[in-house]
């Protein structure tokens, strides 16, 4: 389960299967040695994050001009799978900055927020995507944070919840209102830097799982905005959200798999070490079966994702498989590990062994970037409308 070239649907280029390889080894070398320490402390270790810089992991769709990798969408999903299979934590905070935050500067930025921002973003400056509230998590359009035209700038005034990256970025794209009596149509993304007057970082939340990746509050308190720093179009907010969340959420899904790799072949090299009844576990036909029900879930999965991923990057249309790839591998992913943490017994339980994470980790992907009910209304809609 180490190579991840499979079958003719994802076989990797030679250049994707050289990434694909640096970066198990980066997760594996420089990762998976803190991911309990990482985990008990709820706080990534900096020179993680400093290394996934250094290796270019932050900027990967990024082109070479803006000081990015030049890769594709399919080779960020590649290294946020191989940093799930170690630690979501991490994954997740490579997922924002590439699938999210890099790709609507792409998509929308302006030629100067592009040599700016792409760059910062490329190589030292961790970004977040500031769209969910209090009262606006599915219903993303309910946001209530205001902004004021004061004519050279902007006054952003509000309450951000749940965002990815908190703590570690130094740019957020902020969605507010101009004008409430608009809905939709009134909201518009800002970008707004971790120093900019009236802005500050609140709450850290105490989370289940991906518990190094901070989730934290945002305050915005006549937080002065440039006028050069409108994202896109002026009320044309809700365009940005929506769409760079359909990309978003392959990602996702690759986180996903990520981890349910990352659970199947932890408990198939325990199977085969652990012995009952005078045998090894693998032995027994019964837990045989339930590898083999693993083993075909997480490939399925896999071919949801890479192809909804392949769709993107060839310029199809993809967003009724983005949203089947994220809504199937949440499920596979809480379904493997929880197969897993019952093959490991009693050991499966306790933070000594690594399933229990897997476990606690995974929860989230039916969750974040849309839940999955959002997920089976986004593809109801497609399919009844074919």
């Amino acid at each position: 389960m180490s190579d991840p070239i499979i079958n003719a649907l994802t076989t990797f280029t030679e250049e994707e299967q050289l990434f694909a390889s640096s970066v198990r080894e980066f997760a594996e070398a420089e990762i998976k040695p803190y991911v309990r320490e990482m985990d008990a402390a709820g706080k990534m270790r900096p020179e993680i994050i400093s290394k996934a810089f250094e290796l270019g992991l932050m900027g990967i769709e990024v082109p070479d001009e803006y000081g990015g990798s030049g890769g594709t969408f399919f080779m960020a999903c590649i290294a946020i799978e191989e940093l799930a299979r170690v630690d979501a934590s991490v994954s997740v905070c490579v997922d924002v900055n590439n699938t999210l935050v890099a790709n609507a500067f792409l998509n929308y930025g302006t030629e100067a927020q592009r040599k700016k921002y792409l760059q910062m973003l490329s190589t030292n400056t961790v970004g977040a995507y500031a769209l969910s509230e209090a009262a606006s998590g599915s219903d993303a359009f309910a946001l209530q944070t205001k902004a004021e035209d004061k004519g050279d700038h902007y006054l952003l005034n509000g309450r951000k919840l749940w965002i990815t990256n908190g703590n570690e970025a130094g740019i957020f794209i902020v969605f507010a209102t101009l004008d409430p009596s608009k809905g939709y149509k009134g909201i518009t993304a800002f970008v707004v830097e971790k120093d900019f007057p009236g802005f500050s970082v609140g709450h850290k939340e105490d989370k289940l799982g991906i518990r190094a990746s901070s989730t934290t509050e945002l305050i915005l308190e006549d937080c002065k905005v440039p006028k050069d720093c409108v994202l896109g179009e002026v009320g044309k907010g809700y365009k940005i959200a929506i769409e760079t969340l359909n990309e978003g959420r392959i990602g996702i899904g690759a986180q996903m798999i990520g981890l349910a790799r990352g659970a199947y072949e932890c408990a198939l090299a325990y199977t085969k070490e652990r012995k009952q009844f005078g045998q090894a576990l693998s032995e027994f036909q019964g837990v045989q079966f339930q590898l083999a029900e693993m083993a075909v879930k997480v490939e399925a999965a896999r071919l949801m994702v890479y192809n909804a991923a392949r769709l993107k990057d060839a310029k199809q249309p993809f967003i009724k498989q983005a949203a089947m790839a994220k809504l199937f591998s949440s499920e596979v992913a809480e379904e493997v590990a929880s197969l897993a943490v019952n093959l490991y017994g009693g050991y499966g339980y306790v933070k000594d062994y690594p399933v229990e994470k897997y476990y606690r980790d995974c929860k989230i992907g039916q969750i974040y970037e849309g839940t999955s009910n959002m997920q089976k209304q986004t593809i109801a809609k497609l399919v009844l409308a074919e």
